[in-house]
């Protein structure tokens, strides 16, 4: 059996050519006993990236852009890189046909439910009064089969329903906060930072699930 520590593969943003990531996803795979690994954003190699994984990790970013999907995209989105939208994708399709175990972090998990069909709230400030709740870092209670406590969060979107998902957790304003595919080991996507909201479930424990299975997997085919 190796003993070696599971590789986590991690989607970048994409700005103006360049690849960005915050060191805070690295450190929190790092701490969690796994090995970050950043994924480089060419199409045509997300497959072959992604079996050389034991789980991935989709990244937060800026906003969906929205026609994929068949809908205009709100005039208030900040759209994300359309070549990380199609590798983000690629990857996440790549993790579900492997079997591996998934964590969708903000615009992460707005891919992950977007595919499963979930709608959209592409601006929380048109219909919702709590929406800086939500925005600019701001700190509030989620609660829910995942947990409860406090979390880091940082969106102006937001899924209005789950799709063939089953939600996790809810914001006191009934916002969904997070999703979770009830037939997998682990894909389960959460709208705040867990790379940011500390030690506990909701935050460094997120990170713990995922590697504990990428473990489990990689020890199952070795």
């Amino acid at each position: 059996m190796s003993s070696r520590r599971p590789i986590i593969g991690m989607t970048p943003d994409l700005e103006r050519g360049r690849m960005r990531l915050s060191e805070s996803y690295g450190q929190a795979v790092a701490a969690a006993g796994g090995i970050p690994m950043v994924l480089c954003p060419i199409f045509e190699l997300a497959e072959i990236q992604v079996t050389s994984c034991d789980g991935i990790i989709l990244t937060g970013g800026d906003d969906p852009i929205m026609e994929q999907w068949g809908l205009p995209t709100h005039p208030s989105a900040k759209r994300v890189d359309p070549v990380r939208q199609k590798f983000d994708l690629a990857v996440y399709a790549a993790a579900r046909n492997a079997g591996m175990p998934v964590l969708g972090i903000c615009l992460g998990m707005q891919f992950m439910g977007l595919e499963a069909g979930c709608g959209l709230h592409q601006h929380l400030p048109d219909s919702l009064p709590t929406a800086e709740m939500h925005a600019a870092g701001a700190v509030h209670e989620i609660s829910g089969s995942l947990g409860q406590g406090v979390v880091h969060s940082r969106h102006h979107q937001a899924l209005r329903t789950a799709g063939s998902f089953e939600v996790t957790a809810r914001a006191p304003d009934e916002v969904i906060e997070a999703i979770a595919d009830p037939q997998a080991a682990f894909v389960q996507g959460v709208q705040w930072h867990p790379e940011r909201s500390g030690p506990g479930p909701l935050g460094a424990g997120l990170f713990e699930q995922l590697i504990s299975v990428a473990s489990e997997k990689h020890h199952a085919t070795t």
